[in-house]
C-alpha cells in the first residue's frame, strides 16, 4: 500500500471569517513496510494529517491518493480503504464496549461477516500479535483489567481487521514504564510481521528507539522529513524544531563534552559502548 499527499491544505471553519488553517501545502508519500514517526507541538496537526489518510478529513484543497487513486473521486470506496489502514487514537480502549475480551476483539471481523473459524483464528491471531494469551483472557471483561491490558485488547480488535497499515496516535499515552515497554515490543513485532507502521508520539524516545523515518510538523507544515538519525545531525536542530532530545543523546552530548566519549553524534546504547571502548583505547595508547 502507498498513501500519497498532494499539496494538501486543510481549514477548519472553510469559508468562514474566523477560519484556521491546520495543515499547510503537505506533500509526503508513505510506502509499504515503512514505520514512521510524526513528531510536532501541539496543534501542529499532526492527528489532523492522519484523519486525511482514511477519510475522515476532507482537505480543503489537495489530494489524498492510495495506490495512485484519488479517494475522494467519484465511487471511490472508503469502507474498503478503512479495512486496510486501522487507525487506533488516543485511550482507545474508552471504545471497549462488550461484554468479553473475545466479543470486542471479534467485533470487527464479524462485520465483515466472516465465517466462525475465520473470526476465531483472527482473534486468536490480534490477542497473540498483542501478547495476550487468548485463551485465558478471552472471557473475561475488558473493563476488568488493567489500563495497559485494554490498551492491548482495543489494539488487538483493530488488528483482527487484518489492515496493511497501522495508524496509531499517542497509543502509550497515561501508561506506566511497563506499559510503555509491552507496546514498544508489540510495535517492533507487529514491524517485523511487514505491517506499515505511523506512530504518533510526544515521547521521543519512543520515537527515536522505534522508527526508521520522522516527519516534523509546525504550524501545520512539514519541517524535516528523513532518516532519524539526520534530525539530530546539528546540535541546535531540537530547538529549531521544538522538539525534546531524546536521553540518549542528551547523555552522549554531556559525556562528549566532558571529553568522556569522542563523538556526540550517538543514537544507540550499542554506539555509546562502542564509544566508551574507542576512548578507552585511546587513552590507552597515549599512556
Amino acid at each position: 500500500m502507498k498513501i500519497k499527499v498532494e499539496r494538501v491544505n486543510y481549514h477548519y471553519n472553510h469559508k468562514l471569517p474566523q477560519q484556521i488553517q491546520v495543515l499547510d501545502d503537505i506533500n509526503l508519500e508513505i510506502s509499504s513496510g515503512e514505520f514512521i514517526g510524526i513528531v510536532g507541538a501541539t496543534g501542529s496537526g499532526k492527528t489532523t494529517l492522519l484523519q486525511h489518510f482514511t477519510g475522515l478529513l476532507k482537505p480543503t484543497s489537495g489530494k489524498i491518493f492510495v495506490d495512485d487513486r484519488d479517494i475522494w473521486e467519484k465511487g471511490y470506496p472508503l469502507d474498503e480503504l478503512r479495512k486496510k489502514i486501522g487507525l487506533v487514537f488516543q485511550f482507545p480502549e474508552s471504545q471497549l464496549f462488550e461484554e468479553t475480551v473475545f466479543s470486542d476483539v471479534a467485533f470487527g471481523p464479524k462485520a465483515l461477516r466472516l465465517s466462525e473459524d475465520d473470526i476465531n483464528e483472527r482473534v486468536l491471531q490480534a490477542l497473540t500479535l498483542v501478547g495476550m494469551n487468548a485463551e485465558k483472557i478471552r472471557d473475561r471483561s475488558p473493563h476488568q483489567l488493567s489500563d495497559g491490558e485494554m490498551r492491548r485488547v482495543a489494539l488487538a480488535g483493530v488488528l483482527a481487521m487484518a489492515p496493511e497499515m497501522l495508524i496509531l496516535d499517542e497509543p502509550t499515552a497515561g501508561l506506566d514504564p511497563v506499559g510503555v515497554k509491552l507496546i514498544s515490543q508489540i510495535l517492533r513485532r507487529l514491524y517485523a510481521e511487514g505491517i506499515t507502521l505511523v506512530l504518533i508520539s510526544h515521547n521521543m524516545d519512543l520515537i527515536f528507539e522505534l522508527t526508521e523515518r520522522i516527519i516534523v510538523l509546525d504550524k501545520g507544515s512539514i519541517v524535516f522529513d528523513d532518516d532519524k538519525n539526520y534530525i539530530f545531525t546539528h546540535k541546535h536542530q531540537p530547538e529549531k524544531t521544538k522538539l525534546a532530545m531524546p536521553r540518549i543523546i542528551r547523555l552522549s552530548y554531556y559525556l562528549y563534552e566532558r571529553n568522556i566519549i569522542p563523538d556526540w553524534e550517538i543514537y544507540s546504547l550499542r554506539e555509546l559502548e562502542k564509544s566508551f571502548g574507542k576512548m578507552k583505547a585511546e587513552n590507552k595508547q597515549t599512556d
